[in-house]
């Protein structure tokens, strides 16, 4: 007998799309400190009204990828770590989770976050903050071309967060979270992992070129949600101010998108709180329940790919288990793993 389903009421969530100020021009840590905190404000600022006009079931509210410092560009690793990386218990997340207690939100976003069990390395953390103001989900970004990831200290990592730290998901009144960043979106297997543990909805905070014709990254968000029966939040930025890139290159076309693929809404280009409609976790539940074809989840044979992946070896883990590199490690990493690929005719 199959076992009832847990009703949840339909609520409103909010890809809310703002611009990020940059702090690589800032001269030190204070400074950059002192603009994430302008950062922060602006943002409780825009929330309140947000839902003010949205209403009061509005319980879900995302923010873009690097929208509180913008990312690397000339620094070193240490030197981004120093100016620009959060503390896991920093005050600043303390902020975060004031204003989503304030509002009575799930407050999501992504920062680049220290970590002692790493000196010297920082990972990018998606974070989801509950409306008593705490982080109920920590996802560190598995996939980067150009920042340390969980991956490059396997082993260690393994042995401090184990395998459910790597893939969290975070069971809520409002159903059951997930993240991934950015071009994530374009690697099934980590939301394939989110879903085999339970997800729901696909937090995607993102910094991505907007425009009419769709991007891979467009529809990796179709594909993720279809395959996974799950909603994709993603949030995107309205630009990124004060670097050498022009403004506006990653500007616009957050969305949201139903278990089906089916986009509920989206927005353009600017800061925007257009990109909001109803989460129905009930409806996606019963959904998946379904006898039929366009049951994927129920149809998959989990077990057949296994083995093939068990067998198969790509780019290489715990290449910064020595701790900080160059910038050139990424590339090198990258050339070396193509020239193996290459040796065993996969590419």
């Amino acid at each position: 007998m199959i076992e009832a389903i847990h009703q949840i009421p339909p609520f409103q969530a909010l890809a809310l799309q703002v611009k990020a100020e940059a702090v690589n021009l800032a001269n030190d840590r204070s400074e950059a400190r002192s603009l994430i905190e302008q950062t922060i404000n602006r943002i409780g600022q825009q929330i309140a009204p947000s839902k003010a006009f949205i209403g009061p079931n509005c319980k879900l509210v995302l923010l873009p990828e690097y929208f509180l410092t913008g990312f690397p560009m000339a620094e070193s690793l240490t030197g981004w770590a120093e100016k620009a990386c959060l503390e896991m218990n920093d005050p600043l997340y303390d902020r975060l989770g004031e204003i989503a207690q304030k509002n009575a939100i799930f407050l999501a976003g992504n920062a680049y976050e220290l970590d002692p069990n790493f000196p010297e390395l920082y990972f990018q953390n998606c974070f989801v903050f509950d409306p008593t103001g705490n982080m109920v989900l920590r996802y560190r970004r598995l996939n980067s071309m150009f920042a340390p990831t969980p991956h490059d200290v396997w082993d260690k990592y393994l042995d401090c967060y184990g395998l459910e730290g790597v893939f969290p998901v975070a069971k809520t009144a409002i159903g059951n979270l997930a993240a991934v960043a950015s071009d994530e979106i374009l690697f099934p297997e980590v939301t394939r992992c989110l879903a085999m543990r339970g997800a729901e909805i696909l937090l995607h905070p993102t910094s991505e070129v907007y425009g009419q014709a769709r991007s891979p990254k467009e529809a990796a968000k179709v594909s993720r949600a279809v395959e996974n029966m799950m909603y994709v939040v993603s949030a995107n930025t309205a630009g990124i101010a004060n670097t050498p890139i022009a403004e506006a290159s990653v500007d616009g076309g957050s969305k949201i998108l139903d278990y089906r693929g089916l986009v509920l809404a989206e927005t353009g280009q600017g800061e925007s709180m257009a990109a909001y409609a109803e989460i129905d976790i009930t409806a996606l539940r019963n959904y998946r329940r379904q006898v039929g074809m366009k049951n994927l989840l129920a149809r998959q044979r989990w077990d057949a790919y296994a083995e093939s992946y068990s067998q198969f070896h790509g780019y290489p883990g715990n290449t910064m288990d020595s701790g900080v590199v160059e910038r050139k490690h990424f590339i090198e990493t990258q050339v070396a793993t193509i020239e193996e690929l290459a040796k065993q005719d996969i590419i």
